[in-house]
């Protein structure tokens, strides 16, 4: 007989039946027992399949005082010298993760639902009541009840603001929000502990406003690496899967590794913390023994590509190394904020990379080649006007033709793409569609070859290599393709491969903006 493999939780969300039916389990009891004994409400912003319900999960069965599913864990060391561990709370649990909210009174539903569970357990069933009145007097009933205040946990909050079905739903949900969540504030001498996730912070929204006693943990040191996993966690955890992802790789297991952190490491929720992996990608991963697009496949949120579409987003911004935002705008999100940056952040689109502390400002990029591809790939329908059609970007083609020297092939390639493109009148946004198609498409050549994308003075607008050549690519618009030649050999691109043993490959092209298409394209060797 095999081996009998470990059970890797992938998608399992309960603390509890990973402890009692044998899964592995990343020990991140440590962040429980410091948080719990600071006492103070909490609100941590993860992106999307992170480990948030699973944390929460953790806590509700800490403050429920079930001592025996953390044995053997870092909080039983803590807890040992502490007579007052491990007694049982009144935990009130809400969990948004379950619900459409594109329906009409879908977050009252839940609510209720909720309320009446609690209810049932601690007496008076009140639902000719209003849902405010009815969590104050059941929270209070069960203080009465059994002595000890409440813990209040909230899983993913904003699940009903960021799906709802438009502008004014998702304004009376706010509107539902305020009236409920108030109780927090004003009982506050009823309540142990608090502990809020989300993938968003809403400003303006009053589950924050009106509790300004609320910490947000979001970006800071002690906590980034609360969820997901570090590469010290991933050697000390995952040795076996390693060993035999690598083997059926036909790697070994130094390549195994360095290619699960190119795909799946890089998230950082704090300037100076280590980065930490992507734990839905990267078990996944571990279990098919496949370096896989796993998080992407989950889909990309509707609600990031309306907003790509209303904010004439530039695609190239991103593999800058001089990309900044604010502090403020990474912590707070306003629905009306035009710029998609705050958000594709908290989605975990992209991530802090670098800190100007003068300014108080993050470096932005993307975390890994699981996102930075899956990302292109989400965006190339959008530049490519092929939502509504069967043609999505041929990737395969375009690598073929490349390695393979097919110039004329590729120059036909780039034809059908400019021809394909939604061009409106304004002549800036016929500048940026030219110019995404051509940033997306090398980026995307990316994954199969070493591809280099400049738009800097003085540097080609991009480099491929592959095994047998080297090609430099210079792009005009409403020029020649002369010109294009003309500046490769005057800047001196080629120099740096003077001595390179590979067939060089110099295509100097032109996109006419008036005809919309490509109208020249020369090929020197």
């Amino acid at each position: 007989m095999g081996r009998i493999e470990r059970k890797l939780p992938i998608g399992i969300q309960d603390f509890e039946k990973i402890r009692k039916e044998g899964f592995l389990y990343v020990d991140k009891t440590e962040y429980v027992y410091n948080l719990a004994k600071s006492g103070i409400p909490d609100f941590l912003s993860r992106p999307r399949r992170f480990g948030k319900s699973l944390f929460l999960s953790t806590l509700k069965a800490y403050f429920e005082g079930k001592k025996e599913l953390f044995e053997g864990l870092r909080i039983a060391e803590l807890e040992k010298e502490n007579n007052d561990a491990w007694q049982k709370y009144p935990v009130f649990y809400i969990d948004f993760n379950k619900k459409n909210f594109k329906e009409d009174s879908a977050l009252e539903e839940v609510l209720d639902e909720h309320i009446r569970s609690w209810e049932a357990l601690y007496g008076d069933l009140m639902a000719d009541r209003p849902l405010e009145e009815r969590f104050r007097y059941v929270i209070e009933k069960a203080v009465e009840t059994t002595g000890k205040r409440a813990v209040v946990l909230v899983d993913e909050y904003d699940k009903p603001l960021l799906e709802g079905a438009d502008k004014a739903m998702v304004e009376h949900n706010k509107a539902v929000f305020k009236g409920f969540f108030s109780t927090l504030k004003s009982y506050d001498h009823y309540l142990k502990f608090v502990f809020i996730t989300g993938v968003t912070k809403f400003s303006k929204v009053s589950i924050f406003s009106d509790l300004n006693q609320l910490r947000d943990i979001s970006l800071s040191a002690d906590y980034s690496q609360i969820c997901g996993i570090t590469e010290t966690e991933l050697k000390e955890n995952f040795a076996p899967e390693i060993r035999a992802m690598a083997k059926a790789r036909g790697i070994s297991e130094d390549e195994c590794l360095s290619n699960l952190k190119k795909m799946y490491d890089g998230y950082h929720f704090h300037q100076g913390a280590e980065g930490v992996y992507n734990p839905f990608s990267l078990l996944s991963a571990l279990i098919e023994k496949e370096f896989g697009m796993y998080w992407f496949s989950t889909g990309t949120p509707t609600f990031l590509i309306d907003k790509l579409k209303e904010s004439g987003f530039d695609a190239k911004q991103f593999t800058t190394d001089d990309y900044y935002e604010e502090e403020s705008s990474l912590t707070d999100y306003r629905i009306d904020n035009e710029d998609p940056v705050p958000l594709f952040y908290q989605t975990g689109y992209l991530t802090i990379r670098g800190y100007d502390a003068e300014f108080r400002s993050y470096a932005l990029g993307y975390p890994n080649e699981e996102v930075r591809y899956g990302f292109l790939k989400s965006l190339a329908p959008y530049y490519l006007c092929a939502e509504k059609t069967s043609r999505p970007l041929d990737v395969r083609s375009f690598v073929k033709d490349i390695r393979n020297a097919e110039t004329d092939s590729l120059k036909d390639r780039f034809t059908a793409l400019f021809a394909r493109l939604p061009y409106p009148n304004d002549e800036k946004i016929v500048e940026q569609n030219f110019q995404n198609v051509v940033y997306i498409v090398f980026m995307l050549l990316g994954q199969y070859t070493m591809t280099e994308v400049h738009s800097a003075k003085g540097r080609a607008d991009c480099i491929v290599e592959t095994d047998d050549y080297v090609y430099i690519f210079e792009f005009k618009r409403d020029s020649t393709a002369d010109e294009a030649m003309k500046q490769i050999e005057d800047n001196g691109y080629v120099k740096p491969y003077a001595a390179d043993r590979r067939k060089l490959i110099k295509i100097g092209a032109n996109f006419d903006s008036k005809e919309r298409t490509l109208d020249g394209w020369k090929v020197a060797e």
